[in-house]
């Protein structure tokens, strides 16, 4: 046999005897291993991989109990023919006679792929100052509390929980969890059937535009904005309404007469982190009720609090259904995750909950009962204390930095979140900035993703530390400033 078929990868996670069961399993279904052909015995497999013996024959014997090899006695081990039974071989394809293939381009109604958006190194984790927002970091998420949560909800007692086919309901003690636990702290009160679990808030604000946006639609939303919702939108309509964002959020004006749907992010506004204090948000309720609109409140980060009460979400001030809350509990536990909800009147989650069925049926069971656990243990406010904490150190070690290093280049959040919105000089184009700064070992996210009509490059850009640690701030923040101030004189 190839010796290079029994090679156990240089990095694996998983533990020996499992690694040894994936090298042979992969062998064997891919064909490399012939039924005639005998497997290394455990002794010689074991010295060619230098590992225990033991192990060995563990894993021999977990693939003898599922059927992938047999022991035949005084000869050894070989594949098990049954395991290949109903297997279609594959022939290659030289392409030589290969039909000819569809015109995809001219049936795509439209073009996602070339839609402007964030972009982030995948091996960000190498870099020495990953100012990067929206990813977890590792050494305070409770991983003993999470396991724990999905051992039990994988436990017999639920069994029915997870492996039934809910078709278009959700687990209703999550349910029961966002209602008490999670909505309460924005002020916000709801019935179970005004709540709907989606796959992040990504999914709900999808779900939104399927059902309520056509090509006639206007849907006004904050200038600089989240890019991948106004994607979003676009895909349904080209009558996109950016309204300005001062530092009170989102403008409230006679624009607005002239839209149906408004989006906004009145917590923590997205980028620039401002906060829309209480006048505003009536203002805003005011108009929406004047002008008959329905606005899409994404209420992010509101966890992250620093400094006093936040302002309770705009859907407790709502008195006439017109607002949609969107909330996500991936930023908070960690975004692999893909895990959100709305809540809004019953006749629309009714038929968002259709909507939702087409298209995914339901989000995993089995995701759905550990978050449940996670909230009803405890786990979820201990989290949400133990990030306050470690990000505040960060937030004011990041306030320092640029007071420092680039003063008078940012506003400081008015109640918190774990990123900075910073204007660099007239002139820096932070595209350019962001592709230097790479070079340097930092990561940084350039701003004209955020505005809808940038045709070049802008001196905005946003700092995330919730990836960083807090001592690492400083001195990626000095460099930073060095490459800016090289910039901007090379372009005089």
């Amino acid at each position: 046999m190839r010796e290079s078929l029994f090679q156990l990868p240089e990095t694996g996670k998983m533990s020996l005897q499992a690694q040894i069961r994936e090298v042979l399993v992969s062998a064997i279904l891919g064909g490399q291993l012939p039924v005639h052909d005998r497997i290394p015995s455990s002794r010689q497999m074991a010295r060619r991989l230098g590992v225990s013996r033991n192990t060995v024959v563990l894993a021999y014997q977990s693939l003898i109990d599922d059927g992938y090899i047999i022991a035949r006695e005084r000869s050894g081990y070989y594949v098990n023919q049954e395991i290949l039974n109903g297997r279609v071989e594959s022939l290659p394809l030289d392409g030589s006679d290969a039909p000819s293939a569809p015109d995809w381009e001219a049936r795509f109604r439209v073009h996602p792929s070339v839609q402007d958006n964030i972009h982030k190194p995948a091996n960000w984790q190498a870099f020495p100052y990953p100012f990067i927002y929206g990813q977890v970091d590792h050494k305070l998420f409770p991983i003993a509390e999470w396991r724990e949560c999905n051992r039990q909800a994988l436990g017999k007692q639920w069994i029915d929980a997870w492996t039934s086919d809910f078709r278009d309901r959700d687990d209703p003690m999550l349910v029961e969890q966002i209602r008490t636990r999670i909505l309460p702290r924005r002020g916000i009160m709801a019935r179970d059937d005004e709540i709907l679990v989606t796959l992040g808030a990504q999914n709900a604000l999808y779900l939104i535009a399927s059902l309520l946006v056509t090509r006639e639609t206007v849907v006004a939303m904050e200038e600089p904005g989240y890019p991948d919702v106004r994607n979003i939108f676009r895909l349904r309509t080209d009558r996109m309404m950016p309204v300005g964002v001062d530092h009170d959020g989102l403008v409230v004006d006679e624009r607005l007469s002239r839209a149906d749907i408004v989006f906004t992010t009145p917590s923590h506004q997205f980028p620039t982190t401002v906060t829309m204090p209480r006048d505003r948000r009536i203002e805003l309720l005011e108009a929406a009720r004047t002008h008959d609109l329905v606005i899409v409140e994404d209420d992010y980060e509101f966890e992250t609090n620093y400094i006093g009460e936040p302002c309770p979400a705009l859907k407790s001030m709502d008195r006439d259904g017109r607002v949609v809350y969107v909330g996500s509990l991936s930023k908070t536990l960690f975004p692999g995750l893909r895990m959100g909800f709305l809540v809004a009147p019953r006749e629309l989650v009714d038929e968002l909950r259709a909507l939702r069925r087409l298209m995914m049926r339901h989000t995993p069971n089995n995701n759905q009962r550990a978050v449940a656990l996670f909230l009803s243990l405890g786990y979820h406010d201990a989290l949400i204390k133990r990030l306050e904490r470690a990000y505040r150190l960060r937030w004011e070690a990041m306030r320092g930095a640029l007071e420092t290093h680039l003063p008078q280049s940012s506003r400081m959040p008015t109640f918190g979140g774990s990123s900075y919105w910073v204007t660099g000089p007239k002139g820096l184009d932070s595209d350019q900035l962001a592709r230097e700064a790479l070079k340097a070992g930092i990561i940084i996210e350039p701003g004209r993703v955020y505005f809808s009509n940038a045709r070049g490059g802008v001196p905005e850009f946003r700092l995330g530390f919730s990836s960083i640690d807090s001592e690492m701030i400083e001195p990626g923040i000095r460099r930073l400033a060095g490459l800016i101030e090289s910039e901007t004189n090379s372009g005089r």
